[in-house]
């Protein structure tokens, strides 16, 4: 199964709105959405049934059992996380704030901490006709990366015959991209065109390139700084990037994605410039393969 992976340097540039559209101009089987920090792929993507739900497990977090504390404090005066909360004689862990070191077990006299596995998010698998994975971190966790890699796990055990998958990334260089960018054939990355727009394309070039991972380029809201646009031209033609198009600021598409609907089924400017990338896109897939 070839995967596309959708990636931004930053958030906002429009990769999810891409990501949507070119599910519905490709009718993919199979989609999945690794921002797991925060999903929103499902909003625009024409979900509507529910999925199987399955709790995600990340790093153990320390847990106090009241009917064993004998109110002594030691475990509060050793964590260099301040994770432990003291009230009174009566003591319990913040989870949001406990890195797992286990230094309050060890220290406790009485045996009254124990680490425990702490369910860190919640993978989702959406199956019918089509097979869309995605996943939801709990906040403050940090396994962003591994759940990346459980979602993409997931997709490829559900789907049997799907030859073309679609992700939507993360925003960024981060754990979450980087484990969005390994095993996936090629990168599309939506461009902003102003100066931090170029510098985040520049990094996921690069983070890309350290995995000998195919990368593209497209520009979205490009009439916005033409200039800067032109920029991310020369360099992708300097750098040998592929450069697959420019899409157009329309307010018709700002409508459309407030009202849950693809681009793909909007008859807009950005519509229609988001079509022809998509096809570019295929192109680049088809010379990689040798097909015609």
């Amino acid at each position: 199964m070839k995967k596309l992976l959708i990636l931004s340097g930053k958030g906002g540039t429009g990769k999810t709105t891409t990501a949507a559209a070119f599910i519905d101009f490709s009718k993919a089987q199979a989609f999945a959405d690794c921002d797991v920090d925060a999903p929103n792929l499902h909003l625009v993507g024409g979900i509507k049934s529910e999925p199987i739900r399955m709790d995600y497990y990340g790093s153990e977090k320390a847990v106090i059992h009241p009917e064993k504390c004998k109110g002594c404090g030691i475990c509060y005066e050793n964590c260099r996380f301040d994770a432990i909360i003291k009230e009174g004689t009566k003591f319990s862990v913040n989870p949001y704030a406990c890195e797992g070191c286990g230094v309050c077990m060890y220290t406790c006299p009485g045996g009254a901490v124990t680490m425990e596995e702490d369910i860190a998010g919640e993978l989702m698998l959406y199956h019918e006709d089509r097979v869309f994975s995605t996943a939801k971190l709990k906040m403050g966790r940090g396994t962003s990366g591994k759940l990346v890699t459980e979602v993409k796990n997931q997709l490829e055990k559900a789907v049997d015959t799907a030859k073309f998958a679609i992700i939507d990334g993360s925003p960024g260089i981060g754990c979450p991209v980087i484990a969005s960018i390994s095993g996936v054939d090629m990168v599309l990355i939506v461009a902003e065109p102003s100066l931090s727009g170029i510098s985040d394309m520049e990094r996921i070039l690069k983070t890309a390139a350290i995995f000998q991972t195919r990368s593209a380029v497209c520009v979205n809201k490009f009439d916005t700084c033409v200039e800067n646009t032109e920029k991310i031209e020369k360099l992708c033609l300097q750098e040998g990037i592929p450069f697959l198009g420019r899409i157009p600021y329309d307010k018709q598409a700002s409508v459309a994605i407030n009202e849950g609907h693809s681009l793909a089924k909007v008859d807009c400017p950005a519509s229609d410039a988001l079509y022809q990338v998509y096809e570019k896109v295929k192109e680049c897939f088809a010379e990689e393969t040798g097909e015609r």
